[in-house]
């Protein structure tokens, strides 16, 4: 058992970005967040600049039968942090994330599994990173997160993440 306090080992660096095992970056979620393996993820794919996660909602239920908000949350959140650290990574950048804020705004019950999407907020929010991190090394970057059943959606979502030079 890892102690409190204690980082977990990172992930190596892939060759390219299109190198990046997404079912090992997933196995290694779950060990350096615990929390990551109860929440339902089933499967997270790239589909262009959009991270896209497949999620059950049994875990997540509430004791109306429908989604937990604060599951909802969690995961809005570390989709985000996803999205941010498999950017870094396929850039050859190994630095840490953070997320600096968060906002969710829920719009439907959510009723059965369901899809998660995260983005860029803005047509230019990584060249924006991009200059930050030539510049000082570190940036945030603003990004959207959607929550659909079908053709509901059910939560929207924004987040800024911090990128930060690594800790010693």
């Amino acid at each position: 058992m890892r102690e409190i306090g204690q980082p977990y080992p990172r992930l190596p660096l892939p060759e390219t970005a299109q190198a990046e095992d997404l079912d090992a970056f997933q196995d290694w979620l779950q060990q350096a967040i615990p929390l990551v393996a109860h929440l339902g993820l089933k499967r997270m794919t790239w589909q262009g600049d959009t991270l896209l996660w497949q999620l059950s909602l049994a875990p997540n239920l509430n004791d109306k039968g429908s989604g937990f908000g604060g599951s909802l949350a969690a995961q809005t959140t570390l989709i985000g942090w996803c999205w941010t650290t498999l950017w870094l990574r396929g850039q050859g950048r190994a630095q840490d994330v953070v997320v600096a804020s968060a906002e969710q705004r829920y719009l439907a019950p959510v009723t059965g599994d369901y899809r998660l999407e995260c983005r860029p907020a803005t047509a230019d929010a990584v060249d924006g990173l991009q200059a930050r991190l030539a510049e000082r090394g570190k940036g945030r970057l603003p990004l959207v997160q959607r929550l659909s059943v079908g053709d509901t959606c059910c939560l929207e979502a924004q987040g800024d993440y911090a990128i930060l030079p690594l800790r010693d």
